[in-house]
């Protein structure tokens, strides 16, 4: 099959099935007729999720009736050549015949001449914009379509960030940075900045977080040098943030719950080597893999946990730590840039269901946290339903929970915590909370 076939049933089973984006993609690597167009199916799922709701309404619009369910792929197939018209730079003749290639591939020759003839009504819509100096999100479309996100998201984000919340979606629909954390038991960032252009690789240094580089142009970490030998890993520099947070001392005992794939467990190693011991657990067995793999290329060791972390009696041998970094479940909607499927994928019910989970494990590992120690809450969400007002009623609810504000350059002081909006300073959507245990 061509690259707009396999990106077709890529987005059918992300739509259909509910399959998270990296999963579809790995399951239908396989399909492609020529391994090098990999990086293209990759193109056109990731930009037909990330602009959905634009795309699907200009279908609907062209449509004289909707699909049947079992032409799914048709349907997505149509959004990819839709997306190729209007937001890369491929020949217009090349996207629409490769597209009407694709819909044979898929063994639905009777659907050619349909796409044949929509795409290039669109062609001509676009080139009659373009001449026009019309712009592509007027407000000939609803909210939902000119802004790329689901009506629900833009509801909540416009009540919690009404200053904010057109800059929030027009970062989520942009592409993100390619961030590295230099591993400092093994480089410097100075000196990784110098290899990277030996390499003809363009690099500039992050302006938070301390090991952070963000590349120019992103890459395959093959061609990372020194990535096999554990110089360096993939993060973005927001999560880097939480290792400093967490102001770690020699001789501490440290708890990473929800820790895979184990990026925040390998800076704290990195950041504090002479730590007494670092547990990273998380629910999911197959994930701590990663973290397990992550850890052996980096040349760190921590104990790692398979457990249900609003479960401690079933995994916690009873010795309190000095530090909780709680990376809790949630929404992810500061990191839609990365994972545009979340637009799809995440209902409203959601959001009710994390924050729910959320308030069962910030309980269950406060007791394990000493007197004098301290928790870190972060999420990767910019809700405030999952951050602040989460930490609001928990220290509401804990008599010997003590808010400890912190100042900082980067972010957005909240009453509790600190938010980070995506996009601001090259960083993803997170939000970090210091809760510290009284004596």
């Amino acid at each position: 099959m061509n690259a707009r076939a396999v990106a077709a049933k890529v987005v059918r089973d992300v739509v259909g099935s509910a399959m998270p984006l990296d999963a579809a993609l790995q399951q239908n690597a396989g399909l492609l007729g020529n391994a090098m167009d990999q990086p293209l199916v990759q193109e056109f799922s990731y930009g037909v999720l990330r602009w959905w709701f634009r795309l699907q309404e200009q279908a609907h619009g062209r449509l004289q009736k909707p699909m049947k369910p079992k032409d799914l792929d048709v349907f997505c197939l149509l959004l990819v050549g839709l997306y190729q018209l209007q937001f890369t730079r491929i020949p217009p003749h090349a996207a629409v015949s490769e597209t009407v290639t694709a819909v044979r591939q898929l063994k639905k020759n009777w659907a050619d001449k349909l796409l044949n003839a929509i795409l290039r009504g669109q062609l001509r819509e676009t080139e009659r914009k373009t001449e026009s100096n019309v712009t592509a999100d007027d407000n000939s479309y609803s909210p939902q379509a000119r802004f790329a996100h689901p009506a629900w998201l833009l509801d909540q984000l416009q009540t919690a960030w009404p200053q904010h919340w057109q800059e929030i979606v027009e970062a989520n629909n942009q592409r993100p940075p390619m961030t590295l954390r230099v591993n400092r038991q093994k480089s410097q960032r100075d000196a990784y900045l110098d290899l990277l252009q030996e390499n003809g690789l363009g690099a500039h240094a992050t302006q938070f977080a301390p090991q952070g580089i963000v590349l120019e142009q992103a890459v395959n970490v093959e061609k990372l040098p020194g990535f096999a030998q554990g110089m360096v890993s993939v993060q973005d520099s927001a999560a880097q943030l939480a290792a400093q947070l967490l102001q770690l001392q020699a001789g501490q005992r440290v708890l990473d719950v929800c820790a895979a794939p184990g990026g925040k467990t390998a800076h704290i190693l990195e950041t504090t080597a002479d730590l007494a011991e670092v547990v990273a657990l998380d629910i999911d067995s197959q994930r701590l893999v990663r973290v397990e793999q992550n850890l052996l290329r980096l040349g760190l060791t921590a104990r790692l946990i398979c457990g249900d972390a609003a479960k401690p009696p079933s995994w916690w041998d009873g010795v309190l730590f000095d530090r909780i970094l709680l990376d809790a479940p949630c929404s992810a909607t500061g990191v839609i840039r990365r994972h545009p499927d979340i637009k799809v994928l995440r209902q409203p019910e959601d959001v009710q269901r994390v924050r729910t989970l959320q308030q069962h494990i910030l309980d269950a590992v406060w007791p394990l946290l000493k007197p004098g120690g301290m928790l870190l809450y972060a999420t990767c969400s910019v809700l405030p339903e999952e951050n602040e007002f989460q930490v609001t009623r928990f220290i509401e609810r804990n008599q010997n929970a003590c808010y400890q504000r912190f100042d900082a350059p980067w972010g957005h002081q909240r009453p509790f915590g600190r938010q980070i909006f995506p996009g601001e300073q090259e960083m993803d959507g997170f939000y970090y909370a210091c809760i510290t245990k009284s004596d």
